[in-house]
C-alpha cells in the first residue's frame, strides 16, 4: 500500500512538472484584439448599424470632420451628451459631425436596448447627432470601426479606456487626435483642434 501510494505520488508530481514545463515552453494564450479590415484605409471604408436598425456606410460623412465617441447612459460622464449636442449644433453647418457609439464595455453602464438608448438620449439631452447600435470597443469582438480606431499608431490611436473617449477624424478620414474621457466637449484644446480641421478645405470630389 505504501509503495503504491509513493508511486502514485511520484507520478502526480512528474505530471505536474510536465504541465508547468509545457506552459513555460508554449505560453498561455492571451486575449486577442480584433484585426482591423486590411482593406480599410479610412473610416469611410466601413459601415455601422444605426439605433433604428438601418446599416449606414460611413462614406456618407466623407469630407466632414468627425468626433467619434463611445457613450453610456449610466456613467459619471453621461452629462457630456449635453456638450456634445451643443458642439454639434454649433458646428454642423461648417462640417462637424459627432458619431455616438453606445457601449456596455465599462462598468456595464449601457445595459439598455438600442430603442431604450435612443429614447434616453432624446428625452434627457435632445441628442440629434447620429447614434449607432451598441458596440464592443475592444478585444476580438470589437466592432470594425473600433478595431480601426484603436489600431492607429499612438498617440492618435490606442485602446479605449473608458466611456466617452473621443477620436477626432479629419476631412480626409484620417484619425488625427484622441481625447480622454475627462476631456469635455467644451475643452479649449479639443475646440481648437476642431476649429483647425474645419478650416481645412474639403477634398475635391
Amino acid at each position: 500500500m505504501t509503495l503504491s501510494h509513493d508511486l502514485l505520488h511520484s507520478r502526480t508530481i512528474w505530471l505536474g512538472m510536465l504541465a508547468i514545463a509545457f506552459v513555460l515552453l508554449v505560453g498561455v494564450p492571451s486575449a486577442r484584439s480584433a484585426e482591423p479590415d486590411p482593406a480599410a484605409t479610412s473610416l469611410y471604408d466601413l459601415e455601422a448599424r444605426r439605433l433604428g436598425g438601418e446599416v449606414e456606410r460611413l462614406d456618407r460623412y466623407r469630407g466632414q470632420v468627425l468626433l467619434v465617441v463611445n457613450t453610456a447612459s449610466r456613467c459619471g460622464y453621461t452629462p457630456q451628451y449635453e456638450g456634445l449636442q451643443a458642439l454639434y449644433s454649433e458646428q454642423r453647418d461648417r462640417g462637424l459631425t459627432v458619431l455616438g457609439f453606445p457601449s456596455n464595455d465599462f462598468g456595464e453602464q449601457e445595459p439598455g436596448s438600442d430603442r431604450e438608448i435612443g429614447a434616453f438620449c432624446k428625452a434627457s439631452y435632445g441628442v440629434e447627432f447620429p447614434m449607432f447600435s451598441k458596440v464592443v470597443t475592444g478585444g476580438p469582438d470589437a466592432h470594425p470601426v473600433y478595431a480601426y480606431l484603436t489600431s492607429r499608431p499612438a498617440p492618435v490611436g490606442g485602446p479605449v479606456r473608458w466611456n466617452f473617449q473621443k477620436y477626432l477624424v479629419d476631412r480626409q478620414g484620417r484619425v488625427v487626435a484622441r481625447f480622454d474621457s475627462n476631456v469635455k466637449p467644451d475643452d479649449a484644446k479639443l475646440r481648437a483642434e476642431i476649429e483647425r480641421l474645419l478650416g481645412e478645405p474639403a477634398p475635391a470630389g
